[in-house]
């Protein structure tokens, strides 16, 4: 049976890596909604930029911000144990903040794989574990988890990020099916957006076995693919979570390369490849 829509008015919504990009928009979109908002980010000039236009531009919302880098878990988990304890009307919770690592897997030592499989898998697991508690006693809630076009696919020299991204794609789908299998009232929506505008790609880290100049050509071609507007995509994000839908494709390339990864799921890195590659040119 469907759930009914989610009331966001009333509720609190953690948004995590809302001092940019897509989670300074879906930070701004669900204070327009009406909901309390907790962001968090480890980018405190930014986080205050967005906290104080949110004032501006919605001077009702209330806004907590926390600073601190996700990949510090003593750290990270001491603001997770904050939000739960201070912001027991939690409804919603964003899992938005990630972190891009490009290299081959021989490439790429075991430090930094390990710290983005931290910022992109173990935090939304841990953040869900604490608030998820939050949003049964409320009797309502939506988990929102951002996973990627490459948790639909796997292209090479994202082997780090597309594990991050696949494993979080798969805890979402797995706990989506508990909840509706026990049938609790919070719901969880798994997002694969496809090329996003946003400074992923720039603020990306490169394996230390990566040749430099490969690397940066690799960074600026995948620059080029990052087309869709960050607001236009929290819009859409935020929609879906309202409506609880389990599952989100942004952008026509996301949505032709999932169809693409079922149709032919042991070949579809060739077209694939030559679509990106076809595309960074034209840019």
């Amino acid at each position: 049976m469907k759930r009914p829509e989610l009331a966001v008015l009333g509720g609190t919504a953690v948004v995590t890596g809302a001092a940019g990009g897509m989670g300074e928009h879906l930070a701004k979109g669900v204070a327009r909604r009406g909901a309390d908002v907790v962001v968090i980010d480890r980018d405190e000039t930014g986080l205050r930029r967005v906290v104080e236009e949110i004032g501006r531009e919605t001077p009702g919302a209330t806004v907590t911000s926390h600073v601190v880098d996700l990949a510090d878990r003593p750290a990270a988990d001491a603001v997770i144990a904050r939000v739960r304890d201070e912001h027991p009307g939690v409804t919603m919770l964003f899992n938005n903040a990630g972190v891009a690592l490009g290299g081959r897997f021989d490439e790429v030592g075991a430090d930094d794989f390990d710290w983005l499989l931290e910022i992109n898998l173990h935090v939304p697991i841990r953040f869900t574990r604490a608030l998820l508690p939050l949003m049964l006693a409320n009797g309502q809630g939506q988990v929102v988890n951002l996973s990627s076009l490459f948790g639909l696919v796997g292209p090479p020299g994202q082997t780090a990020y597309s594990t991050s991204k696949y494993g979080l794609r798969g805890f979402s789908e797995s706990l989506r099916s508990e909840l509706e299998e026990e049938g609790h009232p919070v719901g969880v929506t798994v997002v694969h957006p496809g090329g996003i505008r946003t400074n992923i790609a720039a603020n990306a880290r490169v394996g230390a076995g990566t040749d430099p100049a490969e690397a940066a050509q690799g960074k600026a071609d995948f620059a080029k693919v990052l087309r869709y507007p960050a607001d236009k995509a929290a819009e859409e994000i935020i929609e879906a979570a309202v409506a609880r839908r389990p599952r989100v494709l942004i952008g026509n390339d996301a949505k032709g390369l999932d169809v693409l990864a079922r149709v032919t799921p042991g070949r579809y890195w060739s077209p694939m490849g030559r679509a990106m590659a076809l595309a960074a040119k034209r840019s």
